[in-house]
């Protein structure tokens, strides 16, 4: 039998295709992990940002099978960023024509004249590939504000996919021909990230899923797991969960320096009427002076009447956060005047959650 660890969005995705008996062992009372949504007085917001960008027409298909197709979204992604008080669209890298003329020359120059040829982290890898003033402006900050570290420390590949390249050539030709396309340029929404997890539970029998379980040991000589219920003989062990968290219930000898991630602490608020910015799915924020790297709009989504934000900040993996603290600072910036500003809202309802993202590293033991 196979023991599944976890039923967010990889442990049911795997037990909706494999041949094999399973069971799902789940710590939490619902499904979902991270992937969960609150929806609390007309307002409909996610543990965070969770937009599925598919690549793949019919495993989109596959997952949105039992979402109501009349709640399903198809939406052409509209995000920019925030920079020195003025709009500029994401990418940067390609829209450095967008800059203030010195600020365009200065990244224009280092783009061309780069004395960076030779990289062995993320941080050198930024400065080869995009020169000095690019990265300086906003490649650098906005990610170390997002993972909470000094980008030397990252690999080269850290992003993989997800980081938006672009050579020089595609660089100068988006100055005409604005050409912002990424990984992600349309995202499918129905309603609540969780609806997706929903959609996967349908191919899963109710008697192969168990709540409320939690893993706390595995012994991979004797294949046995011990839960907080129960020890379990597996023939292959899948685990959803943080690969340090793996490594420490099997008892293993590892290098805890290994592995690093960050937290993130995530404000989802609702105001009583419409904000300023009426476009864009998502804001970036490099500037240092301010909490939050990255604020979501769910309202401009689905076009409603009320705003209704996400907002996001990084924090090290020991970081102690003090939540009301936090929030008191994140309402502070979000009236600054280089915001688009809280003129009119009064806030009508406010939700939070912090979670710990990891690196999302996923195991399979046979």
């Amino acid at each position: 039998m196979d023991v599944i660890i976890g039923a967010g969005a990889t442990g049911l995705s795997y037990a909706s295709f494999t041949n094999n008996d399973y069971c799902i062992l789940e710590a939490d009372s619902e499904i979902g992990g991270y992937c969960k949504t609150i929806k609390q007085d007309g307002f409909v917001w996610d543990y965070s940002g969770h937009f599925f960008h598919f690549r793949h027409p019919e495993l989109e298909e596959y997952i949105c099978q039992f979402i109501d197709k009349t709640t399903l979204l198809k939406c052409h992604k509209h995000t920019q960023i925030n920079y020195k008080g003025k709009y500029i669209d994401f990418p940067f890298q390609k829209n450095i024509h967008q800059l203030e003329k010195q600020e365009f020359i200065d990244c224009l120059y280092d783009l061309f004249c780069n004395s960076h040829t030779d990289y062995s982290n993320f941080q050198e890898m930024l400065f080869c590939k995009f020169g000095k003033s690019i990265s300086d402006k906003f490649l650098i900050p906005y990610n170390e504000k997002l993972y909470a570290c000094n980008l030397n420390t990252l690999d080269p590949n850290a992003m993989g996919r997800f980081f938006p390249y672009a050579n020089k050539e595609e660089v100068i030709a988006n100055f005409k021909r604005e050409e912002n396309k990424s990984y992600n340029e349309y995202f499918t929404y129905p309603g609540g990230a969780i609806e997706y997890m929903l959609s996967l539970k349908h191919r899963v029998p109710d008697d192969k899923l168990f709540f409320n379980e939690k893993v706390i040991s595995i012994d991979i000589d004797r294949k046995i797991v011990s839960t907080n219920k129960r020890d379990l003989y597996y023939d292959n062990l899948i685990s959803t969960i943080p690969f340090p968290a793996l490594l420490k219930a099997t008892h293993l000898l590892y290098d805890e320096s290994v592995y690093s991630w960050n937290q993130v602490l995530v404000f989802n608020l609702g105001f009583d009427s419409k904000g300023n910015d009426i476009t864009n799915n998502w804001v970036y924020f490099p500037d240092k002076e301010l909490s939050f790297y990255r604020v979501g709009y769910y309202d401009n989504i689905f076009n409603t009447e009320r705003m209704s934000l996400y907002v996001e900040l990084g924090f090290t993996k020991d970081a102690y956060i003090d939540v009301e603290r936090w929030f008191v600072r994140v309402m502070d910036d979000l009236k600054k005047k280089w915001y688009c500003y809280l003129t009119g809202p009064d806030i009508s309802f406010i939700y939070y959650n912090e979670s710990c993202l990891c690196s999302y590293y996923r195991a399979f033991i046979a």
